[in-house]
């Protein structure tokens, strides 16, 4: 019995990467210093995966920004705008992650996608019909060469060609088949080079095999896989997969010449059927994922040996592994102090899972696994008693009825009773929400949170940027305002901070895109308010000017979402627990005289299964009414907002107009705009505010820039239900491009409105 890892987080235990990128950002860094920054941390985790035993350790799964993004580097499809930059390689790769603005030109960012059903975000590679796919640089190549020389043969991973073309953009006439031959030859080159420098095994991850296919789909794969398998040599290539199932392509993957075939046995619902019903070929190895990479609970063994002990028999050789890659898990448990120890030992971050992965192999090889230690305390630690549940709440969830996932009246008569009071012009500008966390900010709560100075002085504080950030949005011309969230550390962390039912963590912190990281909030038990959470601070900004200030939550959903969820009770009860919450802390805004009110939705295409069989039954038939719940008991004169980040929402545009809220905000100026058709197909009867410009980037977007995307958008949406701002909060960007672009945001608006 061996152990296998898919992929271990890349940040560092204590957010080493971010911190190293973001000083090479400033100039504070030289390339060669972040280079050897990366090249430690890399040691560091190879080191930590060989003294737990793990057998397969991976290479090439760490990232200075995104695996998808290194794929691309990798198979020369670097667009023409890039290229003509005539940036070194590092400087390169950072203006496709994050756009450029200098000396050299000016241009965009990729566009930025959900990574399928996680927080984790990937960069859509674009491939033109002018892109030559060939094998480009020596990353795989150096990362194995640099482990073997601190004595670990590790097993590269790459993203595999399917994957690849899948979650590409095309950009011309071409399409995914006329990029087959030349993909093939870049992986047969990268396998015979790895081989010639000793690796054993090779590691091609197609997750994309986890959604549903199409007979084009399977054809491609077929050609692809068999062209590459073709050119192996000696190297041992495994197919792997997670998030889900392969039921589409099992007897597929199971012909071709793969030596071992990767499953996941946690997301995949059909995993263990489909090697039941087909068993699995002889000759190659099985590995099984078994231990969940994406969420941070103790594996319960008794249910998973079972399990394991099944796949032995089906198949000659099995490999316990995760799920998925490590990634989406914080780094270690031993980080925390805080936390209680009764509370510590239900944990396993990316460090503890390697030792339960040991554990496994240990007692898959035991003939009475429940006498040795470790069974039984992990027995009795899930025989324990966490919480006591709450039996009020639980009724009162139990005694919902239709009317209280309804607002009244119906949308478009309470558009009519709005556009009447508000009396905003037409494109009516405004943010997202955050504005710049500055040091001083990020200071004061840290303050605060230590207990160095008293909660007068840090509410005065805030007070104080409320009323700047304020000042400043009038000065800029804003029609709608926010307060800025200067108390907020994070849009999820700082509501479970206010209810019950939720443990937080010092260091437990998880990459979401590129430096951005974030610090999920861990769901322990049932969750209700305590008291209100915003009120104060938004009356308190309301109370400063003559303008609608939005009164600003994170919905049942997204809080869900960027949480580590219960495994002990359904998705649906949590957000309707959550629902309920917010919807106390809604009532309370109304009543207060907040008149918006925005309750955001960042997440809610995040946990959307994969299968489309499965999005209404499996999460839309509950994500969608414990949203509706959290808002049908407002007036009609109270303006209710939503704001959706990056997803794709084409094909689930029914489904959030049904959310019934009045205004919905979207990313939209990294993907071209490519939402307004499917909300003009649609008929999309709730106002909305396509993202005009990028907050992930450092560029400052020309007010001509800005103009043309809202003429673009006039074409598809009436003018009455356009609103203008930007893609997302402004809390990752300084005060030196969040001005001028709001500036230039503002100067378009009144632009384009002078003339309609």
């Amino acid at each position: 019995m061996k152990t296998s890892v898919i992929g271990f987080p890349r940040i560092g235990r204590f957010r080493e990467l971010k911190f190293a990128s973001e000083s090479f950002f400033k100039g504070e860094k030289t390339p060669e210093e972040l280079l050897s920054a990366g090249k430690e941390l890399r040691k560091q985790h190879w080191a930590l995966q060989e003294s737990d035993g793990i057998d397969f350790i991976p290479s090439n799964d760490f990232s200075f920004y995104d695996g998808m993004l290194d794929t691309a580097v990798m198979l020369n499809a670097v667009p023409k705008r890039y290229r003509e930059l005539k940036l070194d390689g590092l400087h390169e790769y950072f203006a496709m992650a994050r756009g450029y603005q200098g000396p050299n030109g000016d241009v965009k960012a990729l566009a930025m996608k959900k990574w399928f059903n996680t927080n984790y975000h990937y960069l859509v590679p674009e491939i033109g019909d002018e892109t030559e796919i060939r094998l480009n640089g020596s990353k795989a190549l150096g990362e194995f060469s640099e482990a073997k020389s601190l004595g670990a043969v590790t097993k590269p991973v790459v993203i595999g060609p399917l994957t690849f073309l899948k979650l590409s953009r095309f950009t011309g006439a071409k399409r995914a088949a006329d990029f087959v031959p030349d993909l093939i030859r870049a992986y047969s080159l990268l396998l015979e080079k790895l081989g010639a420098l000793g690796a054993e095994w090779v590691q091609i991850d197609e997750p994309i095999l986890v959604r549903d296919l199409d007979a084009a789909d399977l054809a491609l794969f077929r050609k692809l896989h068999t062209g590459i398998l073709k050119a192996k040599g000696p190297v041992k290539v495994l197919l792997q997969t997670y998030f889900g199932d392969i039921r589409d392509c099992y007897k597929d993957a199971a012909a071709l010449d793969f030596d071992g075939i990767g499953l996941d046995f946690v997301e995949g619902k059909e995993s263990l059927s489909l090697v039941r019903k087909n068993g699995f070929p002889d000759g190659k190895v099985l590995f099984a994922g078994l231990l969940n990479g994406k969420n941070i609970w103790r594996n319960h063994y008794a249910k998973t040996l079972p399990v394991l002990r099944e796949l032995q028999g089906g198949a000659k050789q099995v490999v316990i592994g995760t799920s998925c890659s490590l990634l989406h898990v914080p780094f270690t448990v031993e980080s925390e102090t805080k936390l209680a120890p009764a509370c510590k030992k239900h944990f396993a971050f990316a460090a503890e899972k390697l030792r339960e992965l040991t554990d496994l192999k240990k007692l898959a090889s035991c003939k009475a696994p429940e006498g040795t230690d470790e069974y039984r305390a992990n027995e009795a630690l899930f025989r324990s008693v966490r919480h006591e549940e709450n039996k009020a709440l639980k009724a009162k969830i139990d005694a919902l009825t239709e009317r209280d996932f309804t607002r009244r009246p119906a949308f478009a008569e309470r558009e009519k009773i709005q556009k009447a009071s508000f009396r905003l012009p037409l494109l009516p500008t405004t943010t997202i929400g955050s504005f710049p966390q500055t040091s001083d900010v990020r200071a004061n709560r840290s303050a605060y949170r230590k207990g160095r100075i008293p909660e007068e002085q840090y509410v005065e504080f805030n007070k104080r940027k409320i009323k700047e950030c304020i000042e400043l949005q009038e000065k800029i011309g804003l029609d709608v305002l926010v307060h800025g969230e200067f108390e907020r550390n994070d849009m999820v962390e700082y509501f479970g901070e206010h209810l019950n039912g939720f443990l937080f963590t010092e260091k437990a912190w998880v990459q979401s895109y590129g430096t951005r990281c974030v610090k999920p909030p861990i769901i322990w038990g049932d969750i209700s308010r305590r008291s209100p959470i915003t009120v104060g601070y938004a009356k308190y900004a309301q109370s400063l000017t003559k303008k609608y200030v939005k009164g600003m939550l994170t919905g049942p959903v997204t809080i869900l979402n960027w949480s580590f969820p219960r495994e002990d009770i359904p998705l649906k009860e949590s957000a309707f627990q959550i629902a309920l919450a917010i919807r106390e802390e809604v009532l309370d805004l109304e009543a207060n005289g907040i008149r918006i009110i925005q309750i955001d939705e960042a997440a809610l295409r995040e946990k959307l299964p994969l299968r489309k069989a499965d999005w209404h039954s499996e999460y839309l038939d509950w994500a969608i009414p414990a949203f509706r719940l959290v808002h049908s008991g407002v007036k009609p004169e109270t303006q209710i907002h939503t704001h959706m980040c990056y997803s794709e929402f084409g094909d689930i545009i029914q489904d959030i107009d049904n959310m019934d809220a009045d205004v919905i905000t979207f990313e939209a100026s990294r993907s071209d705009l490519s939402i307004l058709s499917a909300l003009n197909k649609a008929g999309f009867r709730t106002e909305v505010g396509p993202g005009v410009y990028d907050i992930h980037s450092p560029r400052v977007p020309p007010a001509a820039e800005i103009r043309a995307a809202l003429q673009k958008m006039l074409q598809k949406i009436p003018k009455e239900k356009l609103w203008v701002n930007p893609d997302c909060g402004l809390k990752t960007r300084g005060y030196a491009e969040t001005v001028p672009s709001l500036e230039h945001l503002v100067q378009a608006a009144r632009e384009v409105r002078s003339g309609l």
